[in-house]
């Protein structure tokens, strides 16, 4: 069901600081906290002694304490303490999972540490550019699959009745959708030419009159999706590439799965606009409305999803980007697993 080999979004770095916090990821406990120097760190959340979880000890220096028998393990996950016992087991370690940082986002390595590259590590250049401005948004918890999210976030034809008060207006939902697989990412896209401005954008821009708007889902396999969208004034060539006069935006949707039926959503947002704090409230206002509006849909349908049925959901033309999507993930799990498989033998 996933990647082990990649870089998966674990939480904020703003939320990573000097006390033990408990996460799940791909069905697995982690205890992460910050070390005195500032360095993240991400162990196996379960004492080898009793499995009691570490994130319930107490963090003494850049060391943990079990909260059971006071077994001490360091930031490598070796144990460097058993209270009554000179002798310490060279065996007696739990795991170490790597991290680095990078778009205000804590990134943990999920499988073999010495394949984490962390230059690999996702990175957008616009987050780092001057002429662009951030709106750090939250971590949406998700009652579905990651791969449900994902659907959702390769699909701009949702928008048009999902997002009718956000994104959208509702006379839009017959506008075609392009996409095209490419090296490790699905891309799905449309144009809707000549529309009035969505209610997310009204008063970001003096435009007057209709604009054409552009939507880019770009999808990363196993779980980062950036949505590139904007508007400029009708008839100055935005569909050919002039956008001087446009507002646009990244919509950075960083998932985190934690089990078959559950995810976490980090999002944040990237405007060629100033950073203005009335402003960006009222955009991470208006997009979380927007996303709190795929979760409850997205939810109702996992609910649906497990419970028993006769009939298989229907497939249609407006899918072809989330069955793109879905079988790069497995074409990349089968492959994983066939690479150990092959190491397992040799």
């Amino acid at each position: 069901m996933y990647i082990k080999n990649t870089w998966y979004p674990l939480t904020w770095s703003r939320n990573v600081g000097r006390t033990l916090a408990r996460h799940v990821v791909i069905e697995e406990d982690l205890v992460v906290y910050r070390t005195e120097a500032g360095k993240t760190v991400a162990l196996e959340d379960a004492c080898p002694h009793k499995l009691a979880p570490l994130s319930i000890g107490t963090l003494k220096g850049d060391t943990v304490e079990c909260g059971y028998h006071g077994l001490t393990f360091d930031c490598s996950g070796s144990c460097t303490r058993v209270p009554g016992q000179a002798n310490v087991p060279a065996s007696l370690k739990v795991r170490a999972y790597p991290t680095v940082e990078n778009m205000g986002m804590v990134w943990v390595w999920m499988g073999d540490p010495a394949l984490a590259d962390p230059s690999a590590v996702f990175d957008l250049p616009e987050y780092h550019d001057p002429a662009y401005s951030v709106v750090e948004g939250d971590a949406l918890p998700v009652a579905a699959s990651y791969l449900n999210l994902a659907d959702n976030l390769c699909d701009p034809s949702h928008v048009a009745f999902v997002h009718k008060s956000t994104l959208s207006n509702p006379e839009h939902g017959d506008v075609p959708v392009m996409y095209e697989r490419q090296d490790g990412k699905v891309v799905t896209w449309r144009w809707i030419i000549d529309s009035p401005l969505i209610p997310i954008f009204q008063g970001l821009k003096p435009f007057e009159g209709n604009v054409d708007r552009w939507h880019y889902y770009h999808y990363y396999a196993p779980c980062i999706a950036v949505i590139d969208f904007g508007s400029a004034p009708t008839g100055t060539g935005a569909p050919e590439g002039n956008r001087q006069d446009a507002i646009q935006m990244f919509a950075c949707h960083f998932i985190t799965p934690v089990d078959a039926t559950t995810c976490v959503q980090h999002w944040l947002c990237i405007k060629n606009l100033p950073a203005d704090p009335a402003t960006d409230r009222r955009l991470a206002a208006g997009l979380r409305l927007a996303f709190d509006e795929d979760k409850t849909l997205l939810e109702a349908i996992q609910r649906n999803e497990v419970k028993p049925r006769s009939t298989r959901p229907v497939k249609l033309a407006i899918d072809v980007s989330s069955v793109r999507m879905r079988r790069m993930v497995d074409e990349m799990i089968a492959a994983e697993q066939s690479a150990e498989s092959s190491v397992a033998t040799a």
